[in-house]
């Protein structure tokens, strides 16, 4: 299957999903989550909010809240533009719908991926080695680009979030196409080895 077609066929899984189905789901990431520790060692986390059958991350920005990180949202940038900005959730921001309906928060002054420590990346799958089928876009590949020419700049640290049902055996992969260091299921934490 080539990336489309798998990118359909995954998408169509996804939806598949019952409510119930999602919300266990979604509950499941964040006992993972807190299983693994994942929230002890990162202060600036980046999350998102759900778009087309994307796991619901609110239990888990909620819990990071709660322990006191600083958490981000992404910004799609304007058109011709490919390059992510993260605006810190505040209770004071105002909220605003972007041109594909996915609710963004404003801030004066976002930052760059490359400030914070962790960032959560929805997707549409992801294989054995860490590569991550995304919507097609490209916005978070262009965003992350820094990372593949740089070697000791490694923040920050990319967990994919999906469904179980999203893993498969090798996404199709351009040159491009920036590796996970996990991803992270309802049902477990997929650690990745850097692709060299």
């Amino acid at each position: 299957m080539n990336k489309s077609q798998l990118r359909r066929h995954l998408r169509r899984l996804r939806n598949e999903l019952s409510p119930d189905q999602r919300r266990s789901a979604s509950l499941g990431l964040l006992q993972t989550a807190i299983r693994e520790g994942l929230f002890l060692k990162y202060r600036r986390i980046g999350f998102y909010l759900p778009f087309e059958g994307e796991m619901d991350l609110l239990p888990l920005l909620n819990h990071a809240l709660w322990q006191g990180k600083i958490c981000y949202l992404p910004v799609v940038p304007q058109r011709f533009e490919k390059k992510l900005s993260f605006t810190r959730l505040t209770d004071r921001a105002s909220w605003y719908r972007n041109r594909y309906g996915i609710h963004e928060h404003w801030s004066p002054r976002p930052a760059r991926a490359r400030q914070l420590d962790l960032l959560f990346m929805p997707l549409v799958g992801f294989d054995e080695e860490g590569y991550r089928l995304g919507m097609g876009g490209g916005f978070y590949d262009t965003s992350l680009a820094y990372l593949g020419r740089r070697r000791t700049w490694r923040k920050p640290y990319l967990i994919g979030i999906g469904y179980e049902c999203q893993k498969v055996r090798q996404v199709p992969r351009d040159p491009w196409d920036m590796p996970l260091d996990a991803a992270l299921t309802e049902r477990r934490l997929y650690r990745f080895p850097k692709v060299k």
